[in-house]
């Protein structure tokens, strides 16, 4: 007996299949360079923070805390978005040109 899960993963595949959305597995080389580009960005997010955390210490204005906060905020943002397009950059090479994926069609480059 199928777990609801497994039965909402197979409805999902069937209906990718209909939509012909092609789904491939990552090469052992693309699984690499995915675990490459999350280390280096899980680093880069680590040292703001520990820029952050050494600045906050020496605020005390309560403002000037939360602005430093935001910063922090959207600069964790913008690394994390930075390496979503990455990530997505190293599936889309596994699909031809024109080929859909889980987002829509691969682009050409």
């Amino acid at each position: 007996m199928k777990t609801a899960y497994e039965l909402a993963m197979e409805r999902l595949r069937k209906s990718d299949e209909a939509a012909g959305i092609e789904t491939r597995p990552l090469t052992d080389q693309q699984k690499a360079e995915i675990a490459e580009v999350r280390s280096v960005f899980t680093a880069k997010i680590a040292q703001e923070e520990v820029l952050h955390d050494s600045t906050l210490r020496a605020t005390f204005d309560p403002a000037e805390r939360d602005t430093l906060q935001q910063q922090l905020r959207r600069e964790r943002e913008r690394l994390t978005a930075d390496q979503d397009a990455k990530i997505e950059t190293i599936r889309r090479r596994n699909l031809g040109p024109g080929k859909a994926g889980p987002l829509g069609p691969a682009k050409e480059t």
